[in-house]
């Protein structure tokens, strides 16, 4: 051990032992525990990531430290975000495939695609914990190019109160508007293709073992899917 290791050590040991605590704390042992500061992996880039750095102090089973950047009910549901099990922006497509210029292309989701999920974060040896759920609110549609129709024409398709999104085609739809969709105005040919963007928008909230809870950032999810519009005299699906 080097020089400044050996002195970490000896202060450490001062602290401790001999100073604030007696050995350690070891005479309550399994009525709470030291807290210090962690890094949460998953924001370990942040620049507020290595702000708490304060040295490791006891806290009794069942109470919450008056300290800033200590674990709270809010805390624990930031963390509980990061672990929301968002589904992947997959979405159906008709036609499938290639586009055709002023042909309505119908998209949708089937049901139960998009509903709430929800995650809980706890901490052992409090009586802490706080619920995140993630609410589907919108999908939002971007055709890629200026020259297209959305549909609606805000390109906000709603999530229907079963989950899906939109209405799956069929032939007898063939003469209506698509309740989520676009219609390419031009072909693609000079691009080669357009990049048709959905963006799924989720309302976020939490609610906690103390009461207290409300919302966090909305949080949006999307795909970006390669469509090739092409022009024809006829048209059949």
């Amino acid at each position: 051990m080097g020089g400044f290791g050996q002195i970490f050590a000896g202060l450490y040991k001062v602290i401790y032992q001999t100073d604030k605590y007696d050995d350690y704390n070891m005479a309550k042992q399994g009525k709470g525990m030291f807290w210090g500061p962690v890094v949460n992996p998953a924001r370990k880039d942040d620049p507020e990531a290595m702000s708490c750095d304060k040295l490791p102090f006891w806290v009794d089973d069942n109470t919450t430290p008056d300290i800033p950047l200590a674990v709270s009910p809010k805390i624990l549901a930031e963390y509980a975000y990061d672990e929301l099990p968002i589904p992947s922006t997959d979405f159906s497509m008709s036609p499938d495939g290639k586009q055709t210029v002023n042909l309505s292309t119908w998209i949708w989701a089937d049901k139960a695609r998009f509903k709430p999920v929800s995650v809980t974060a706890s901490l052992p040896h409090t009586n802490l914990s706080a619920t995140t759920t993630a609410t589907p609110v919108s999908l939002k549609l971007e055709p890629g190019t200026g020259e297209a129709n959305l549909h609606p024409a805000s390109g906000e398709c709603p999530i229907n109160p079963d989950g899906s999104i939109g209405s799956p085609y069929s032939d007898a739809k063939k003469n209506d508007s698509p309740p989520c969709g676009l219609t390419y105005l031009r072909a693609s040919t000079k691009s080669g293709t357009y990049p048709l963007k959905a963006t799924v928008t989720w309302k976020i909230s939490w609610k906690s073992s103390t009461g207290e809870g409300g919302n966090l950032p909305t949080g949006t999810y999307g795909k970006t899917t390669a469509v090739t519009v092409q022009e024809i005299q006829a048209v059949n699906r």
